[in-house]
């Protein structure tokens, strides 16, 4: 029979193993420990009756309170749905200029506008519409396809480059790679597009080089970018005596751009959103411009 050692400094006594000297105490559980745990499960059994909790094969037990999350989120967006509906039948059966002329409307557009921008569109052109690299910035009132928001809706209806049928079709050939141009014809109309928009580059040394080049542009360039370079809004192209650009207006740029071409893609949102959602996001893109004078 084992003989009960006490610790001499606490006075309770030891399991009897001891580790480098060490010596174990017996202490039994904390009661609050205890109860905590007690607690603790008896509320988890009253919680298996209560609530959705063991699988059944197809289908699970319901509980007592037949809480059920799927039916409280689609109760959540019926709701939501409903107190919707009065402004989003408002904006549908509203043009575009009675909306503008709309403080009350308005208002939705800039609060709603923002979210489905931030949701759809933010990741090519930026949260603040500025655009990111290779895509447009939409606040700078240098439009490609037209900037009003009739033409803006349309946009985003078909998309550009999509697979929508009605989609809007644009490409720069790649003039180099496709040796429609030798280098040398490549190297002056990149010079003379980039004159365009930067006086300093027309001085007496440069004289013969631009010139060759505008030639090379009204053979090549000017059916799509206009024989003044300012670009065609119905052919998707854009204007080249500004200071606007998708992808750089840089020398080095430009003769890339000419020489191996440039094809911008924009997806069609008429079938993931609504045509008040469209709507309301084309009036919130135009506002980004008229809100950056």
């Amino acid at each position: 029979m084992a003989v009960e050692e006490l610790d001499p400094v606490s006075g309770r006594t030891t399991t009897g193993h001891e580790w480098n000297g060490i010596k174990e105490l017996d202490t039994p559980i904390p009661r609050g420990v205890l109860m905590f745990l007690i607690v603790t499960h008896l509320f988890a059994v009253i919680w298996w009756f209560v609530m959705p909790t063991w699988p059944l094969g197809t289908t699970y037990t319901k509980g007592l309170l037949d809480t059920d999350q799927r039916k409280i989120v689609e109760e959540k967006l019926v709701a939501a749905n409903a107190a919707r509906a009065p402004w989003v039948d408002a904006i549908e059966k509203s043009s575009f200029d009675q909306i503008l002329a709309n403080p009350q409307l308005m208002e939705v557009v800039r609060e709603t506008g923002h979210r489905l921008f931030g949701d759809n569109c933010a990741a090519c052109h930026g949260r603040d519409g500025k655009g990111g690299k290779n895509y447009p910035d939409l606040t700078d009132h240098d439009w490609i396809w037209g900037g009003g928001p009739e033409t803006i809706a349309a946009t985003m209806r078909i998309g550009v480059n999509s697979s929508n049928p009605e989609s809007r079709v644009s490409q720069m050939p790649s003039f180099g790679r496709g040796q429609m141009l030798d280098p040398v014809q490549v190297r002056n109309v990149a010079f003379y597009v980039h004159s365009l928009s930067n006086a300093s580059d027309s001085t007496p040394d440069n004289v013969a080089t631009i010139e060759a080049g505008r030639q090379v542009f009204l053979t090549n360039c000017a059916a799509c970018h206009g024989e003044d370079a300012k670009g065609k809004m119905d052919m998707g192209a854009p204007n080249l005596t500004d200071q606007y650009w998708i992808y750089g207006g840089d020398l080095e740029t430009i003769v890339t751009t000419v020489h191996g071409g440039r094809q911008g893609h924009m997806p069609t949102w008429d079938e993931r959103l609504t045509p008040a959602e469209i709507k309301i996001l084309a009036l919130y893109v135009y506002q980004l411009g008229v809100e950056n004078p």
